[in-house]
């Protein structure tokens, strides 16, 4: 089979053939249709993931067709159009991961290539209203998404909602999500172009947070807000503080903008506000979302395409941070 492969840090990827994987008791191989790119992938190209196992064959998302089952596995599954979970070894509690936990793509081998094999409980059947790349682009950024909003923040029909970088991935499923939910959305963003693509998708306003005194110009067009999601940290996420409304909510899945500045630890305590660090989710979180994104048919917004054999392209492109939406590999 053909296969993306990283030799080691700051090599590009190239595309190599491999031996086919082969099912073993309680797994299936997954003829890969589509693969989604994450941020995880440049890091780990780049040495800054916390795991450092090179070479490496990554991708944690993908969508395609079930080929083969092993022992113990339903044959129902051969033939059916899936979408792979890609947590492994969650662990019991769930309010955090076990020391086990690890993400398709990195210890082992992930989804960009021709064929996968993951375990069988972690099969989805497909929304049937997604094709290939719509579905490919769902599974990390949305559970991320979901956990967030719903599992961590609790968000209600009818709140007020910031949702900051919008054009990534996971902001780009929170602000869906909400807003199919009944709250009222608001975004930030470097990008004006980004800010009128999200009101676009039903956002009521956004800010940009390269303009002086966005956190100000934002609570004058807003107010406060209920619950606030934001991947950047860094000093912004003093504005996000002072934007929360009494008794707000705030989660935290992402740091691209480094150590967080001097916050008042007043308006922590005096407005009873709750922070919460999320990544990823729980099986029933992957659950609770894919049965969100088929029962309100939320479609997944796909930036670009490439094939299989320009991944290394579009991992540049991803780390121009250009993109609004999700970028794909197609495979076959």
């Amino acid at each position: 089979m053909k296969a993306l492969y990283l030799e080691d840090i700051n090599k590009e990827f190239i595309l190599i053939d491999k031996e086919k994987p082969t099912a073993g008791p309680g797994e299936v191989v997954v003829q890969v249709r589509a693969a989604a790119l994450n941020r995880r992938d440049v890091w780990i190209q780049r040495g800054k993931y916390f795991i450092k196992e090179y070479p490496a064959i990554l991708g944690s998302d993908c969508a395609g067709v079930v080929t083969e089952v092993g022992e113990g596995v339903d044959q129902s599954w051969v033939n059916r159009e899936v979408l792979v979970d890609p947590s492994k070894n969650w662990g019991d509690n769930p309010r955090v991961h076990s020391a086990a936990y690890t993400i398709l793509g990195m210890p082992e081998q992930g989804a960009f290539a021709e064929y996968v094999k993951v375990p069988a409980a972690n099969l989805h059947q497909k929304p049937e209203h997604l094709n290939f790349e719509e579905a490919a682009a769902l599974p990390l950024a949305g559970v991320t998404a979901y956990r967030a909003l719903f599992t961590k923040c609790e968000l209600q029909p009818g709140e007020k909602v910031l949702v900051t970088g919008a054009g990534g991935g996971v902001a780009l499923f929170a602000i869906q999500f909400a807003l199919a939910v009944g709250a009222e959305v608001w975004v930030t963003s470097g990008s004006e172009e980004k800010i009128q693509a999200a009101k676009d998708l039903g956002a009521a306003g956004g800010a940009n947070y390269k303009q002086e005194n966005w956190g100000k110009e934002l609570k004058a067009q807003a107010g406060g807000f209920d619950v606030i999601i934001d991947s950047a940290g860094g000093e912004g996420f003093v504005q996000l503080v002072k934007l929360a409304k009494p008794g707000g909510r705030l989660s935290m899945y992402g740091g691209t903008t480094g150590m967080i500045g001097q916050i008042n630890p007043a308006e922590l305590f005096w407005k009873q506000l709750s922070i919460y660090g999320s990544t990823m989710g729980t099986a029933q979180d992957f659950a609770g979302m894919l049965k969100l994104v088929t029962d309100k048919s939320i479609r997944s917004v796909v930036d670009v395409t490439y094939p299989l054999e320009e991944g290394e392209q579009a991992m540049r492109y991803m780390e121009e941070g250009k993109q609004f939406g999700k970028i794909i590999l197609t495979v076959g």
